[in-house]
């Protein structure tokens, strides 16, 4: 005599697993499933209504790619002397977002330029500005106390380098769309 799948011990599983093909398949289309009593091997599915659109959907309005680029963080500074490589500055205090740093004066990255010369600082990714200053002191000093001015503004910031000698040149600058606020420094080593 020759054994049936549907007899004996085997039943249970092969219903168990019938049952469970069926509620998968239904879950997957969005159906909802209903079970039979046990020992029966049907199963009744029922096809839940699609929803219909009363009004278009709502789309939240895209951020800039410049919003969305610096979300960590604010943007890099860049220094550079007309027609020279740009040099990176040091970040220092910070507040962005929901959060901040508060740092140290810091000495800065050095810059090598001559005196008088224009300069000018790009961020990276670009990041429009609602103003600037800038101030320096002597690389020697270890906080802000006698800064001297070096310009003000709005927009990129643009500024001529100050008399020979060896400068901390610190940048603060309020960036557009209260994305924050941030302080840069650079050390220029003028001839």
């Amino acid at each position: 005599m020759r054994a049936s799948v549907t007899d004996g011990p085997a039943r249970p599983l092969i219903v168990a697993i019938a049952i469970l093909a069926l509620v998968l398949g239904a879950v997957a289309a969005g159906c909802s499933v209903t079970a039979r009593p046990a020992g029966s091997v049907a199963a009744s599915v029922a096809v839940a209504p699609s929803p219909v659109a009363t009004a278009p959907a709502a789309t939240a309005p895209a951020s800039t790619p410049s919003t969305a680029a610096v979300a960590g963080g604010p943007p890099r500074a860049a220094l550079a002397a007309e027609g020279g490589d740009p040099t990176e500055g040091q970040l220092g205090t910070f507040v962005w977002g929901d959060g901040g740093s508060d740092s140290p004066w810091l000495r800065g990255s050095r810059v090598a330029v001559g005196s008088g010369e224009p300069l000018s600082v790009t961020f990276r990714p670009d990041v429009p500005v609602a103003s600037w200053s800038a101030r320096y002191v002597p690389t020697t000093a270890s906080d802000p106390a006698g800064a001297r001015p070096l310009g003000d503004g709005t927009g990129h910031p643009r500024f001529a380098a100050p008399d020979p000698g060896t400068w901390t040149v610190e940048l603060h600058v309020a960036f557009a769309s209260g994305l924050g606020k941030a302080s840069y420094f650079w050390q220029l080593a003028i001839d």
